[in-house]
């Protein structure tokens, strides 16, 4: 019988997600363990699998296409299955259904911790709570902080405790009121999905007869042989059925890590990935342990080379041979690339060239960074000057849809912040109404967030226009492609002295070149031109910004 599969809530803080990829199109068939599709989060790119076995007979979500938690996701059944009843009215039907199952599944499984716990006695009003499983592919979980000590007392909603899973690091929020009486795992400390993780209770409730041993491995034992033995079993059906209708993919693959299928594939969590590219670890020698041979954190940390040679021994070659390393491209690449792929073949971009003399701006500087408690930076200039430049200008201010131009009232400026797997753009709302000392705090917390991938969402959307600074890395000059759907993105190159003419005499300047990159359908060279020249009368003249 055909099964609905919604869209999951693959993080505590999951609304929606967007299909980033299909690894399976309809009409192919679907094995329990399977990678169906990868979804993107308000946390990360994750690998979404199967927990039905069969054929997939529809997608309800498309590439690149969003849907909140729950909604149909596709329908996995029987070859040549009918499923227009689902598909004409009883989807919701299923929906709520498998919403419901979910909500009495949870509530069994509450049901089920405590009364695992039962033999420990539990005080009126005390509720276990064990680690969580905050991905799809998540085994065990550090803790990074606590938000919470001993004796605080916590509402429902409260961040607890920040997680490391084998994606990212996230928040977990606490589900119940109360005061937290006990923490199982400490901070640094690494323990299974299901472990006991903090014990909450009314204020004053003596927790200390309570076996915490006992109480984080009652439930899992059960579960987890099941899993093991469902796991080998599953292995051995698929060799069988690879041996039965593809005797040559089996044949030529035989010596290929279980964690990789016939294309070659790895599966591997994104954090055993960077560990091992870390490491210098080739992930086709490494054995997964994870679910259907998925390589995890655990593989990598345990990994001893093979007799023949070790990771660094293999990496050597003769000279004169080519060689050639493939690298998976991670989430976020992909995203990057996908989007500003869109934006350059879609958008006529042209491009205004400015230089600026900088020697009142460093004078300024100098001058303000003197004030107590006060530091800004050229960058910090360079914002401000651009908001309001755009609050004059506001055709550069715009965003280009096929019945209209729309012009943003409101100047939330993005900055560009490069992170290890790419580009991040967290937003500056409202910032033509910010000091610059304002702008500098800000761009400083945002930019830690992306670096340490706490940025949220919400930090990252909304920019009506972008500024790019390489100047920090001695780049003179450059152009960026347009963060859609803004109308213009600054490139802003390093400060450099340099021969100039001033007052009839050629002496030494600071000078810093300045990119603007326009998309031609909203804005106008005249329009670019006249920007630019507004933008340079505030920075060559900082004390403007101050009136």
């Amino acid at each position: 019988m055909a099964e609905i599969v919604n869209m999951p809530r693959l993080s505590d803080t999951m609304e929606e997600g967007v299909v980033a990829a299909w690894l399976k199109n309809v009409g192919d068939k679907v094995e329990e363990g399977d990678i169906l599709a990868e979804i993107e989060t308000d946390k990360a790119t994750m690998e979404f699998e199967s927990f039905q076995e069969g054929v997939l007979l529809h997608i309800g979500v498309q590439e690149g296409e969003t849907a909140p938690v729950d909604q149909l996701l596709c329908i996995i059944g029987e070859e040549g299955e009918d499923i227009s009843g689902l598909l004409s009215g009883e989807a919701s039907t299923a929906s709520n259904d498998a919403a419901a199952e979910k909500e009495e599944s949870d509530e069994s499984k509450t049901s089920s911790s405590k009364e695992s716990n039962s033999d420990n006695e539990l005080p009126e009003g005390v509720i276990i709570i064990n680690m969580p499983r905050l991905s799809d592919t998540m085994e065990e979980g550090t803790v990074a902080s606590w938000l919470k000590a001993e004796g605080d007392a916590v509402e429902e909603g409260d961040i607890l405790a920040e997680i490391e899973t084998d994606k990212a690091t996230m928040e977990f929020e606490s589900f119940n009121a109360g005061t937290l009486l006990k923490i199982g795992i400490q901070e640094g400390e690494t323990a299974k999905v299901d472990a006991l993780l903090a014990i909450i209770g009314p204020a004053g409730t003596d927790v200390s007869g309570i076996n915490i041993d006992a109480s984080a491995k009652a439930a899992a034992p059960k579960k987890e042989e099941k899993k093991e033995e469902k796991k080998e079993v599953k292995k051995e059906e698929k060799k069988e059925t690879s041996k039965v209708s593809t005797p040559a993919s089996s044949s030529s693959n035989t010596s290929s890590n279980s964690s990789s299928n016939s294309s070659g594939r790895i599966f591997a969590s994104p954090l055993a990935k960077k560990m091992a590219e870390d490491k210098g670890i080739d992930l086709n020698q490494v054995s997964g342990s994870g679910e259907n041979g998925r390589i995890v954190k655990s593989d990598i940390e345990n990994f001893k080379p093979s007799a023949g040679g070790s990771a660094s021994a293999s990496s050597f070659v003769a000279v004169g041979t080519e060689t050639f390393e493939e690298v998976p491209n991670s989430q976020m690449r992909k995203t990057i690339a996908k989007r500003l792929g869109e934006s350059k073949f879609t958008a006529p971009h042209y491009y205004l060239g400015l230089d600026l003399d900088m020697d009142n701006a460093i004078a300024s500087r100098k001058a303000i960074n003197e004030l107590p408690d006060t530091k800004i930076s050229f960058n910090d200039m360079v914002i401000k000057a651009a908001a309001m430049a755009l609050r004059l200008h506001p055709k550069v201010n715009t965003q280009w849809t096929d019945k209209n131009t729309i012009i943003a009232k409101h100047i939330h400026v993005g900055v560009a912040v490069a992170v290890d797997d790419g580009l991040l753009v967290p937003v500056l709302p409202f910032a033509d109404q910010m000091s610059m000392q304002q702008i500098g705090a800000k761009v400083r917390e945002l930019a830690g967030k992306a670096r340490n991938k706490k940025l949220q969402p919400a930090e990252m959307q909304g920019s009506t226009f972008t500024i790019s600074n390489l100047g920090m890395f001695g780049i003179t000059e450059f152009t960026s492609i347009i963060n859609q759907p803004n109308s213009a993105i600054m490139s802003v190159g390093a400060i450099v002295q340099k021969p100039v003419v001033k007052n009839g005499q050629i002496v030494v300047g600071n000078v810093m070149k300045i990119t603007l990159a326009c998309d031609h359908r909203t804005v106008d060279g005249a329009t670019g031109a006249a920007f630019l020249q507004t933008f340079k009368s505030y920075i060559e003249n900082p004390i403007v910004m101050y009136v």
